[in-house]
């Protein structure tokens, strides 16, 4: 217990709030901030952290690198401390190896003093006699109790894995989500069969990793996705900038009801299969099937599995092509499910409900620089927790170092960091193009045209 009123406590340590453990770690200033974890050590979607997997956005979307490239836990910095720079500079590529981001994620946090684990926050209130957030939480081991108090709240807690509940209730080692592929692949590769679902880049990269060990191994290997195909997630320079600040202005004005029809149309800017994947996928199924030779494996799209049952020595998966409107029974040892994630409501913060603003569908009421609107003075930042406001960039590695310099800015009431502006070749909103383009104007859109009724 403590009665240190903090200036900011932060509940989760993911790469979006340690990017802002970092920043404020690289002001002028002294930040008392304390940033809480319920593991008891850094991780990063460890179950996935698979051999030749890389990072889906260039080495710069680091914590701090776009918002101060000197700072010193900069990824290029960690090379430089680690002694690897050399190494890197002949390795030559913008996307690195997703085990060494991991490890840069670990390193940085083992320098911050302000990174708590062990801590699982079990409760958050407003105190209005001290005006601080008090944030109760539990070591998961122990249960020893622990109180932290702050004037500012970080809200970082993550995601998920999601399983449909209709898939659900089987044995963990023969049906399980990707988050724990690493974790279960031993007796995955002891099946006679194995079947991955879903057509993200987690059930790609499952798929491509279960490919390269199939002859080894000697299973059936199927993928099944309900989706219109394997397409790839868009990653041309043009389409990339969707993810800058201007794209993310630009939604968060845009009516709710069109950013409700917008977002969940725009699955390939970052949900897709990496174009790397596809083509490494691909070419070891050429070359499998080189002289005739069946690579005893099966893709198959336009296919909802809408329940899954025990046939006693595997699964019998209730498969339903939905275009043609045919459904089949597909059989299964091992079911990896690329099922995607979900973000419930965290239940701590159930004592604060009355004063958070909740829209229409109950999701967050959210200000344009991504904090929580909240009726007590203390600012909530929140990471990662309204796309359905902000669009396609919240969960991006890159943009979280844009929405830290500006967290870390209001904290300390100036531009410690930079927020950019005027980031791309592109507008969005027509006050952007008119503004940019000498010969155009602003025209009013026609009058609606009267009806009987009016």
């Amino acid at each position: 217990m403590s009665g240190t009123v903090h200036d900011v406590v932060g509940v989760g340590v993911g790469p979006f709030n340690l990017g802002l453990a970092a920043m404020l770690d690289g002001v002028e200033e002294a930040v008392d901030a304390a940033f809480l974890e319920r593991d008891a050590e850094f991780h990063w979607h460890e179950g996935m952290l698979l051999e030749g997997t890389t990072l889906e956005v260039p080495f710069l979307a680091d914590l701090v690198s776009l918002a101060d490239p000197t700072n010193p836990h900069s990824y290029l910095n960690y090379l430089r401390e680690t002694g690897r720079i050399y190494e890197f500079y002949f390795y030559e590529t913008f996307q690195i190896p997703r085990r060494e981001y991991d490890d840069y994620l670990r390193w940085v946090a083992d320098r911050l003093d302000s990174c708590r684990f062990s801590r699982e926050v079990t409760d958050v209130r407003w105190d209005d006699r001290d005006e601080c957030y008090v944030v109760t939480a539990r070591h998961p081991e122990t249960d020893e109790r622990f109180e932290y108090r702050g004037e500012h709240l970080a809200l970082g807690v993550g995601s998920r894995p999601q399983v449909p509940e209709q898939l659900q209730g089987h044995p963990e080692e023969d049906v399980f989500h990707t988050a724990t592929y690493r974790f279960n692949r031993d007796r995955v590769l002891d099946a006679d069969s194995v079947t991955v679902v879903g057509s993200g880049q987690s059930a790609a990269e499952v798929f491509r990793d279960l490919l390269e060990r199939q002859s080894a191994h000697d299973y059936r290997l199927d993928w099944l996705t309900r989706s219109d195909g394997f397409f790839p997630m868009e990653y041309s320079k043009l389409g990339l900038q969707h993810f800058t600040p201007e794209y993310e202005r630009y939604v968060y004005d845009l009516p709710q009801e069109t950013k409700d029809d917008l977002v969940p149309n725009q699955d390939l800017l970052y949900k897709g299969v990496d174009p790397g994947t596809s083509a490494e996928i691909y070419d070891l199924l050429y070359r499998r099937s080189i002289g005739d030779r069946d690579p005893d494996v099966g893709l198959f799209a336009m296919t909802e599995v809408r329940d899954i049952a025990s046939t006693g020595d595997a699964y019998a998966l209730d498969c339903h092509q939905w275009q043609a409107e045919t459904s089949f029974v597909h059989e299964s040892e091992v079911v990896v499910l690329g099922t995607g994630y979900e973000r419930p409501m965290p239940g701590f913060l159930e004592p604060l409900e009355d004063a958070i603003s909740w829209d229409e569908q109950g999701r967050f009421e959210v200000t344009e620089d991504h904090r929580l609107e909240i009726d007590v003075p203390g600012d909530v930042f929140l990471q990662n927790a309204d796309l359905h406001t902000h669009g396609v960039g919240v969960p991006d590695l890159g943009l979280g170092c844009h929405r830290n310099a500006r967290f870390v800015n209001r904290l300390l009431g100036r531009e410690a960091y930079p927020e950019d502006a005027d980031t791309v070749y592109q507008d969005f909103s027509v006050e952007q193009f008119v503004e940019h383009a000498p010969d155009t104007t602003r025209q009013r859109g026609p009058e609606p045209t009267p009806t009987q009724d009016d």
